[in-house]
């Protein structure tokens, strides 16, 4: 059988026994996307407006809930209703980081309750595999998923080597893990979604670190499946519609490439 990344996302979507990793290739060939949108952003109106937007062209949409500063639980439901509205998933990158039995409590509970809205959400595994059992625990029963942190796009990243090879055996043996945040396509054992942040349409970076690849590079030449974009597409001065339209269009035409 030909490897994963050159298989379309339909056919990986049939044959997966993961529900989001179903639902998600399942999207993106509906909307012709994999286009990821992180959107950090600060207020409750920003991200309600800007989700409104750009959502009929992304496949998924990337939160860091945390940095709202008017949180509350109907920001949850209106983000739930524009999720159904444009047909994209909502991924809330908490990067979870403690035992087991904190991270428990931290997904399915406290001011946020992640599980209950976030269809996706990710951890390192620093702590070791009891953090993948404890998110399972919650996240499981709800048919929700976890990435796992193999790499980062920032300049110096410690997540490599070893590290990143610990990532993938855990990844493989853990059900409830569906892929990974990563620049590549880390193994053949099982279809592994990849998501790739710090992707622009030309490669450059920013001075905190930030690390910049293009979406022909992340999605043709390394196998990964979503490109992660932020200030590319709303930065200051830019038409955040305009921009997911093209990005969108690069990843498509990025992924069309690899089937060739």
């Amino acid at each position: 059988m030909a490897s994963f990344s050159q298989q379309t996302y339909a056919s990986r979507g049939e044959r997966h026994q993961h529900p989001v990793a179903k639902q998600l290739f399942a999207t993106m060939e509906r909307k012709q996307s994999n286009l990821s949108l992180a959107a950090d952003v600060s207020t409750k109106a920003e991200l309600l407006a800007l989700a409104d937007k750009v959502g009929p062209y992304i496949c998924v949409l990337k939160t860091h809930i945390d940095v709202i500063s008017d949180f509350d639980t109907d920001l949850v439901e209106q983000l739930q209703a524009l999720s159904i509205k444009h047909d994209f998933l909502i991924f809330e990158d908490r990067k979870f980081a403690d035992i087991g039995n904190t991270v428990k409590l931290q997904y399915g509970g406290g001011v946020y309750r992640i599980a209950d809205w976030a269809h996706i959400t990710n951890c390192h595994v620093i702590p070791g595999e009891g953090i993948i059992q404890g998110l399972a625990e919650v996240g499981v029963p709800k048919g929700r998923g976890l990435l796992l942190l193999a790499e980062m796009s920032s300049k110096g990243m410690l997540a490599t080597g070893a590290y990143t090879d610990k990532n993938i055996e855990m990844a493989v043996r853990n059900d409830f893990v569906f892929g990974f945040i990563g620049s590549r396509r880390f193994t053949e054992e099982r279809d592994l979604v990849t998501m790739t942040p710090g992707v622009g349409l030309h490669a450059s970076g920013d001075a905190l670190g930030q690390q910049y690849r293009t979406p022909e590079l992340i999605i043709t030449e390394n196998g990964s499946d979503v490109i992660i974009v932020g200030r590319g597409i709303y930065g200051p001065g830019k038409d955040a519609v305009a921009e997911a339209q093209r990005y969108r269009e690069a990843g498509w035409d990025a992924y069309l490439k690899r089937l060739e």
